[in-house]
């Protein structure tokens, strides 16, 4: 099923690498590393860049830590660079005592090769775009994992993946199993084989009744949202960069809803809504400036555009969350009584968006494609000898706990922890007891 993905990160091959810069502070040491990696594996591709920050505490002697083995955290997104530690803390300090950390900027984020409204423009018109983009999904990750690896010269290493980094893990244990001693996932046990439609189907019954239940906890709050659409309706307000702040924007705020640790945030902002304003009621400039932060992407502009297609495996994704919605009319902008959404991405962000609205062609082109490459390879999978153990949250608004248990099953071995007391940013609240949950999992294998 998988042979071109094996054969792209089976070999011991190894990446050109520089090491710019070393600090320490805080406790720890930080290494600087960028590597040179081919934007097509297996090919004699053109090259792009791979930036990773190693972390290692300094309770760890320079020459002791060089015999520490390493431990590679894939960051959730797709589209989210990689961690900045400003301090060891949570799932960090606790991994630090054992592990080298490797914080990977995953290719297109942070310091690796970027990709944005200006950088993609060089590539050419639409459809070079378009191409450009199909090599930054989790199988091209986990080829430049393993080169990095390599490069490194690390035995088969530890992989730590929170939400989309266990989308990847789970790449990592279908095509380069080999280079894993173990791998621990946190709310992100990805469908293997179901439609993009059923993914939605799930996150829009799971946001639903987590909106009821922010609203039981903060009841003043559902008038308060019910106030802002009537006035976005009625009254044109804009945001920092000037694009206009509607309905359908404002329900963005509830990617809040999916956290222990930002849910009640979420009261915060609301309850800097409104100010009195010559000529009436305004929304505050307070409230405006939190707002663009949450529904502009211009910082992360590949979430928006690659999103639909970590679904995508041999049919194209075609806008699914926006075709599932018109299954779900409580979340339409002009409800009576508008719910708040969740990570869904729709067509009309690359219309209202300035940062996206220059990639509208390459996203529809995206949309579109049919022959999207398999992420995940099942029948090795069910034959996985590698130590597996995976946080599944039982109310995860993102990564439904049905369809994770339903992964689960199929990968031989994994073994599950359930949880109904974290949402979907658990190491965020409490990572220590998370990640030495699961590293005590995939460590009893061995015993």
């Amino acid at each position: 099923m998988a042979d071109a993905a094996v054969t792209a990160v089976g070999p011991a091959r190894t990446a050109g690498h520089q090491v710019k810069a070393r600090h320490e502070y805080r406790g720890m040491r930080t290494v600087e590393h960028y590597f040179t990696v081919p934007l097509v594996h297996g090919t004699d591709s053109e090259t792009i860049t791979v930036f990773a920050r190693e972390y290692v505490s300094t309770a760890h002697t320079p020459q002791e830590a060089e015999d520490l083995p390493w431990l590679l955290f894939l960051q959730g997104g797709p589209g989210g660079r990689g961690n900045r530690f400003a301090s060891l803390g949570g799932w960090s300090k606790a991994a630090a005592k054992d592990f080298r950390i490797l914080m990977l900027d995953q290719r297109g984020t942070g310091l690796s090769t970027p990709i944005d409204r200006n950088t993609l423009a060089l590539q050419g018109d639409e459809a070079a775009q378009a191409a450009y983009l199909e090599n930054f999904r989790a199988d091209s990750i986990v080829a430049d994992a393993e080169l990095i690896r390599n490069t490194l010269g690390s035995p088969a290493w530890s992989i730590f993946g929170q939400s989309y980094g266990g989308f990847c893990a789970l790449t990592y244990l279908s095509f380069a199993p080999q280079g894993l001693r173990e791998a621990l996932i946190t709310g992100g046990l990805a469908p293997l084989s179901v439609p993009a439609e059923d993914v939605y189907r799930a996150t829009f019954r799971r946001v639903a009744a987590r909106n009821a239940q922010y609203f039981g906890w903060y009841p003043e709050d559902r008038d308060t949202v019910d106030r802002i659409a009537r006035h976005l309706r009625s009254t044109a307000e804009t945001l920092p960069d000037g694009s206009v702040l509607t309905v359908e924007r404002f329900q963005m705020v509830g990617s809040f809803l999916g956290g222990n640790t930002r849910v009640d945030a979420l009261h915060h902002l609301l309850e800097d809504a409104f100010v009195a304003a010559d000529g009436g009621t305004r929304l505050s400039d307070a409230f405006l400036e939190q707002v663009h932060g949450i529904v502009s992407r211009r910082s992360n502009p590949l979430y928006a555009v690659v999103h639909e297609s970590i679904y995508g495996q041999g049919s194209a994704t075609a806008w699914a969350a926006w075709r599932v919605l018109a299954e779900y009319p409580q979340f339409r902008p002009d409800a009576d009584h508008v719910l708040l959404t969740g990570e869904m991405v729709y067509p009309w962000y690359f219309d209202q968006d300035p940062a996206l609205q220059p990639l509208r062609g390459v996203a529809e082109l995206l949309a579109a494609k049919e022959d999207w490459a398999p992420l995940y390879d099942v029948d090795r999978l069910a034959a996985n000898t590698v130590p597996v153990a995976a946080a599944v949250y039982a109310e995860d608004i993102y990564v439904d706990r049905d369809l994770s248990l339903g992964t689960a099953s199929a990968v031989r071995g994994l073994q599950v922890w359930e949880t109904a007391d974290f949402h979907h940013d658990g190491i965020a609240d409490d990572g220590e007891a998370i990640f030495g949950q699961l590293l005590g999992m995939v460590r009893s294998v061995r015993r």
